[in-house]
């Protein structure tokens, strides 16, 4: 079975790791979002592709989701010391090292999806990990300032410096219109038996995959059924400040809201069972809809909600 998924961050990440248990004989391509990307130190630093690679390469931190194992921060210590910007963004020793390769090869000039492939041959992911695109997409956040005035900061600084905690007027995906799609994105989108939207940020992880020109399209043309799994339980993120994101552009905090947000492409929807009410509202949208568990508790219970989203795909293919 050839799988290709739309993933970005922690939640993204750990269903894939279900995925794999759920279909070890799958072929399994990601597509990962990139608008996360940021330059830190010099270096280039993207943390879902990162994410991605680290946890289903065994390397992943955990206990927070995100960074390496068994991390050290040396060198995070010392740019303190020298008042290196940026503090609230802490890079890990381990972690370094990717970003040098990383930046080393973007500066020779190798494109991402090269670079990206580079690095995985020694994580050995069990999945294709493909960035969205090679070009230069960042989301930004427009914030209010004391005076009422906007201004435009980096989507990290928003989450992780001031915790979503600022109220955000629009985000901006800088570069998405003239961005094209990495190599093998379209193919592997094109040749794909099932789609999955996995539990990712719906706004900041699967909006900017999508609003890569010709990526939505594909999307939607692909003969594939697509499912999508709901990261939002009981009106409540299952991690992070989605719904800080979602109430940016106006989609309310709720399975079905963010259902109706990809109704145009999607022909499933998994919502929790504590959601189950909402499935009337889903269907009418179009959208075949079923209540399982959603928490990714551990690996059997993510194992067996990759396991309905497929058996989703497979009822949608031959009714």
């Amino acid at each position: 079975m050839r799988i290709t998924a739309l993933a970005g961050g922690i939640g993204g990440s750990r269903f894939l790791r279900g995925l794999l248990r759920a279909a070890p004989d799958a072929e399994v391509t990601v597509v990962g979002n990139t608008a996360d990307d940021i330059t830190l130190h010099g270096l280039h630093v993207s943390p879902d592709l990162d994410t991605v690679m680290y946890t289903l390469g065994g390397g992943i931190e955990e206990s927070q989701g995100w960074g390496r194992a068994a991390e050290t921060f040396t060198v995070a210590e010392e740019l303190a010391a020298y008042g290196a910007e940026a503090q609230w963004f802490t890079l890990g020793d381990r972690d370094l090292a990717t970003h040098l390769v990383r930046t080393r090869m973007l500066a020779a000039g190798y494109p991402l999806s090269a670079v990206t492939e580079a690095l995985c041959d020694r994580w050995q992911p069990g999945v294709r990990l493909l960035p969205m695109t090679d070009d230069r997409v960042e989301t930004h956040v427009v914030v209010a300032t004391e005076n009422e005035t906007e201004r435009a900061i980096h989507f990290q600084e928003w989450w992780v410096r001031l915790h979503a905690e600022v109220p955000a007027r629009r985000i901006v995906l800088v570069g998405a219109e003239q961005a094209k799609p990495a190599p093998g994105v379209l193919d592997a989108i094109a040749a794909a038996e099932v789609i999955l939207l996995p539990p990712s940020n719906p706004v900041v992880s699967i909006g900017p995959i999508l609003a890569v020109p010709g990526l939505r399209d594909a999307v939607k043309a692909a003969s594939a059924p697509k499912i999508g799994l709901s990261p939002i339980i009981g009106g409540s993120p299952v991690r992070g400040m989605a719904d800080a994101a979602l109430k940016a552009i106006g989609v309310p905090t709720t399975a079905a809201g963010v259902a109706e947000l990809f109704a145009d492409l999607l022909d499933g929807w998994l919502v929790d069972t504590v959601d189950e009410a909402a499935t009337e509202q889903i269907e009418a949208a179009g959208i075949s809809a079923r209540a399982v568990p959603l928490w990714m508790t551990d690996p059997d219970t993510t194992a067996a909600m990759a396991r309905a989203a497929l058996d989703l795909a497979e009822e949608v293919r031959t009714r």
